[in-house]
């Protein structure tokens, strides 16, 4: 994915009513952009980090701005959800990710399960279709990518939907989206939701197939950049610890995605 134009960058002070984040200009004024993240953003809320926002060009529009990423250390970690799916979906279809390569049509939001849209729908004449659903993810544990940042009932019903899709001999994927480049594997957050964790080591068991890729964030593109291992064995209670936290006085939220 391209952006049509750079962003603007301002520094961060706090995120509140999970959808407004207020930020620094280089000027000293004071901007509340939109946060179109619905996830705690656990280690992300870091007060003076260098943040990009997004122009909609709206000046009608009540949040103008959009944030789309925080520079965390040497990395630059996207925070807008409202992209993955894009930039998966392009993948894909260019062929990029050789584990869903070479089918002939990709349909979003097509609904299945009990209420609920996958993501992309691939389908082909000559292989069964395959179910793909994207979750993105910023949380980092040392070099550890992790999902989720906050227990995810949605999550949860997702899991479930696709391991029926995999026990009926279908083909269903789960693709995790890590927002930054600046870890080397993945793994469940059973820390945080031990529910979640448990339900994706039971849908790999089903034949759930699992991907989890990293991402070039750049101020002129978001693109996947490479795979990451992905690590299923549950950690010792005592070695496990709480995900790498940066400094935020921000109380998580409950993840809806």
């Amino acid at each position: 994915m391209h952006f049509p134009a750079p962003p603007l960058v301002a520094r961060f002070l706090r995120r509140y009513k999970r959808f407004f984040a207020d930020v620094e200009h280089h000027d000293g004024s004071t901007l509340t952009a939109h946060c179109p993240n619905t996830g705690s953003l656990l280690g992300c809320l870091v007060p003076g980090a260098r943040v990009w926002l997004r122009d909609s060009g709206n000046p009608a529009r009540k949040l103008r701005y959009t944030w789309q990423a925080i520079e965390l250390g040497d990395a630059w970690v996207n925070v807008d959800t409202s992209l993955p799916n894009q930039v998966a979906a392009e993948a894909v279809a260019a062929g990029r990710v050789p584990a869903l390569a070479g089918y002939a049509e990709l349909q979003r939001e097509r609904a299945y399960g009990r209420d609920s849209r996958i993501d992309f729908l691939l389908q082909d004449d000559f292989r069964p279709s395959c179910h793909v659903e994207v979750k993105s993810t910023t949380l980092v544990e040392g070099d550890c990518a992790l999902f989720p940042d906050a227990p995810t009932e949605r999550g949860r019903k997702h899991l479930r939907e696709l391991t029926i899709i995999a026990r009926q001999h279908q083909r269903a994927a789960l693709f995790f989206f890590v927002g930054r480049a600046d870890v080397t594997r993945f793994r469940p957050a059973d820390a945080i939701d031990p529910e979640y964790g448990q339900l994706l080591r039971r849908a790999a068991r089903s034949g759930v197939e699992l991907l989890a890729y990293t991402a070039r964030v750049e101020p002129d593109r978001l693109e996947l950049l490479a795979p990451l291992p992905i690590e299923l064995e549950p950690q010792p209670r005592a070695a496990a610890g709480s995900p790498r936290r940066r400094s935020s006085r921000a109380r998580p939220v409950r993840e809806r995605r």
